[in-house]
């Protein structure tokens, strides 16, 4: 069933499609592959959808807008992030250097305030070709906390408040600086990426207790690590962090595939379904590129992990012992 996003109204499927390989992140695909691959999460089941200007310099958007164009608006959430405002480029070339393949035809500014993400919503909602998202993230505040604390979290706050927007989160790499927002601020969600996976669990005892306490969810991105853990074994093409893995990364990371294969389940299989074993996290996005990796991601989420498994992961020192496990198997809201 849909699950609530703190005390908001929003309720997601506990899978979400993540928008990033829309916008060309590494390759290129064309608008085609790009409105499978929407049709084919909506087919299995998925209701929830994110997506950031940043992914493709507003690519991301353009292409999620026109899939769900089809469909009612009130029959899936859309989340959307502020922070990075695209504004015009002057020079010719390309994205590469962010991760996507596009022209650089717009620059990224920084810009965390009132009026900064006034304009970045409404840039997005021409984009979505929508008249409204549901919930909306400040979007990698992490040089930038003091604006986005005092001025980008009120005037969402304020949106919310008019009903303009349904909740108001912030999405990170880091979980210290997210542990500040929950403390600071009645946020209803954060978007924590790759530090609650199934390699690694930094976020476990500050983090997410805060937020079990505060009547915060937890949206867990980045469950793969990068594609660390988005196959039976990691190797030499692996990557960690956004960069290729080290030797000693890998080792760690196959040490767990060997725990997950003696049990009869993969690498991937078991990542995708621990975080959702935690009261906060109400749901996990992943990108996908084609119709394949979002069925391959479905039928990740519906294997059988045995019990045991966790607790052998534990005794290996592969897991904190305190990261609960999932009792069964994560299938999306149909």
């Amino acid at each position: 069933m849909p699950v609530r996003l703190g005390r908001s109204d929003v309720r997601i499927s506990r899978f979400g499609l993540g928008g990033a390989p829309l916008g060309n992140l590494y390759a290129p695909i064309d608008d085609d592959q790009a409105l499978a691959t929407v049709a084919a999460a909506w087919d299995a089941g998925v209701r929830y959808f994110d997506t950031a200007p940043h992914y493709g310099l507003g690519l991301s958007e353009q292409r999620l807008g026109r899939a769900l164009r089809e469909h009612d608006r009130a029959d899936y959430v859309l989340s959307t992030k502020v922070g990075r405002l695209l504004v015009p480029a002057t020079t010719a070339g390309d994205d590469m250097g962010h991760g996507f393949a596009v022209p650089a035809t717009h620059r990224r500014r920084w810009d965390f305030s009132r009026d900064g993400v006034l304009r970045s919503i409404e840039q997005s909602l021409e984009r979505l070709d929508v008249s409204t998202v549901d919930v909306v993230f400040i979007h990698d505040p992490d040089n930038h906390y003091r604006s986005a604390l005092r001025e980008a979290f009120p005037a969402l706050a304020e949106l919310r408040a008019q009903g303009m927007i349904g909740a108001v989160g912030v999405g990170m790499n880091q979980w210290e600086m997210l542990t500040d927002f929950v403390r600071e601020t009645d946020m209803d969600v954060v978007m924590l990426a790759g530090r609650y996976t199934l390699f690694e669990q930094p976020a476990l005892d500050v983090l997410l207790a805060e937020c079990v306490d505060r009547g915060v969810s937890v949206i867990a991105a980045g469950v793969y690590n990068s594609g660390l853990l988005a196959r039976a074994r990691a190797d030499a093409h692996s990557r960690y962090n956004y960069v290729r893995a080290s030797p000693d990364v890998m080792r760690r990371a196959n040490r767990i595939a060997a725990v997950c294969e003696r049990h009869g389940v993969t690498l991937p299989e078991v990542a995708i379904q621990f975080p959702l074993g935690h009261p906060a996290v109400a749901g996990i996005v992943i990108g996908a590129a084609t119709p394949e990796h979002v069925r391959d991601n479905m039928a990740r989420m519906g294997a059988q992990v045995p019990a045991r498994l966790w607790a052998d992961l534990r005794a290996e020192g592969l897991l904190h012992h305190a990261a609960p496990a999932p009792t069964g198997p994560q299938v999306a809201s149909r």
